[in-house]
């Protein structure tokens, strides 16, 4: 077992895009729950959800971000993989940055059960900068082929298993 494993997966299981799925549904719920509580939908709920799905979604960002971190640190510099994945470093620290914003500048309103349109504006932002870092993460895997093995005649069983075979380890150069 190597240290890696700890912060990166094992491989053809990385640790980076489960935490991006929860976190990126934790924004989405923000962004859904503040939608209902400008439109005049949901009364004083929709704000409370919004705020707290924010700041568990900055929370949930930290390990999302340190395992991304730890991919893009193994990628080789001036690649075109490398200039996609910074590209959605960039995109996805932007996109927290607004989320942050937002949370900041909307506690206020939040406290009164209630989202402020300038903080809303920002949860919009920096929904939309998730979106695209999302993107540009999905070219990461599916384009580029970042951490795929492509062992298409593994068994099941083993494909599935959390352990490293050998052969997960040649077919991802660990």
């Amino acid at each position: 077992m190597k240290l890696s494993y700890l912060w990166r997966g094992l491989p053809g299981h990385p640790i980076h895009p489960p935490l991006t799925d929860a976190t990126i549904g934790i924004y989405t719920l923000a962004t859904l729950a503040g939608l209902l509580e400008v439109l005049g939908i949901t009364d004083r709920n929709g704000a409370i959800v919004w705020w707290i799905a924010l700041v568990v979604g900055l929370i949930m960002t930290v390990p999302t971000a340190l395992t991304g971190l730890a991919d893009w640190l193994t990628i080789r510099r001036g690649t075109e993989l490398w200039r996609t994945a910074t590209s959605h470093l960039i995109a996805m620290v932007t996109a927290t940055v607004f989320f942050g914003l937002a949370a900041l500048f909307g506690h206020d309103a939040y406290r009164d059960a209630n989202v402020s349109g300038g903080a809303y504006a920002l949860t919009v932002i920096g929904f939309l900068c998730l979106t695209v870092g999302g993107w540009l993460g999905g070219a990461i895997v599916y384009v580029h082929g970042m951490r795929v093995l492509s062992l298409v005649d593994e068994p099941a069983e083993r494909a599935v298993a959390p352990v490293p075979h050998a052969e997960k380890e040649r077919a991802e150069g660990a």
